[in-house]
């Protein structure tokens, strides 16, 4: 079974278990880390996610768990080693932990849904515009160089295999001057020729529609399969870090945000004819 998992859903199935096992035997964190002479912050770590856990360090929890069945100590050994992150991520070590575990669902999901509000969203911006926004966020240049190139990689998703794609952005973002003319009429170029892609599907929320759902903010919500339970949200709220949901009924929320939003914003086939008048301002 851990071999058709994703490496995400894995991971949590995996510390979902370790968890649960620990809080059966009425165990606490600290007197598990004194047991088997670790800090406190390892097993905090290793619950949360924040740290990888050994094939040895596993074998050591099991066994303080009790859990010496071979076929499951099998099962959770593989799982171990499957949850692995993927290489391409090492790359990009020192991401927050919500947006790099978002980046992983990202990559496997069979479907994806962005709302954003001011920007144009990041699986559609060209490398000039992804190089503006992120100079004027104040990084210093190596700092934008992993940041384009990460939203680059990104977009290797793109494509025959791609997952469903959905995408709602708010009409501002067709105005909002990001790295001036020139690359701000690259950009739109860009939105429109994605727009007519297979498998894709990008409605603008007009001016016209006034005060709207999406106004709480940008979201994503990816899901891995086709289970109700296998979807999370992603939240980017202005002053505030993004963080990831998979309560069910927060997403359930956002979810039919999204939908309500479908309804405010205009068909997807009006996208290019809003883009040309957007570029005719632009000189385009």
């Amino acid at each position: 079974m851990a071999g058709k998992e994703s490496p995400v859903a894995q991971r949590r199935r995996l510390l979902g278990e370790l968890k649960q096992a620990r809080e059966r035997l009425g165990l606490s964190q600290g007197s598990v880390a004194e047991a088997l002479d670790w800090s406190q912050s390892k097993v905090l770590r290793i619950e949360q996610g924040k740290s990888g856990i050994s094939v040895t360090d596993l074998r050591a929890l099991l066994l303080h768990y009790g859990i010496t069945e071979l076929g499951k100590v099998s099962e959770l050994v593989d799982m171990a080693r499957a949850a692995k992150r993927p290489e391409w991520m090492a790359k990009y070590r020192g991401l927050v932990k919500e947006f790099a575990e978002f980046l992983e669902l990202e990559s496997v999901a069979v479907r994806c849904r962005y709302v954003q509000t001011s920007l144009i969203p990041g699986m559609l911006q060209t490398r000039r515009y992804a190089t503006a926004i992120m100079t004027g966020g104040g990084e210093d240049l190596e700092e934008v160089r992993r940041g384009v190139d990460m939203r680059m990689h990104r977009q290797d998703l793109l494509g025959p295999a791609a997952p469903d794609m959905y995408f709602i952005i708010d009409e501002s973002a067709l105005y909002r001057m990001v790295g001036g003319t020139d690359v701000m009429r690259e950009q739109l170029l860009r939105v429109k020729e994605l727009a007519t892609a297979d498998r894709m599907s990008i409605q603008i929320v007009p001016f016209s529609a006034g005060l709207h759902p999406a106004m709480k903010g940008s979201f994503a919500i990816i899901e891995i399969s086709e289970e109700d339970d296998s979807r999370t949200l992603f939240l980017e709220e202005l002053y505030r870090p993004s963080q990831l949901r998979d309560d069910p009924e927060v997403v359930r929320e956002y979810l039919n945000y999204f939908f309500q939003l479908e309804k405010f914003a205009l068909p997807a086939i009006e996208t290019p004819h809003v883009i040309d008048e957007r570029l005719k301002h632009l000189g385009g």
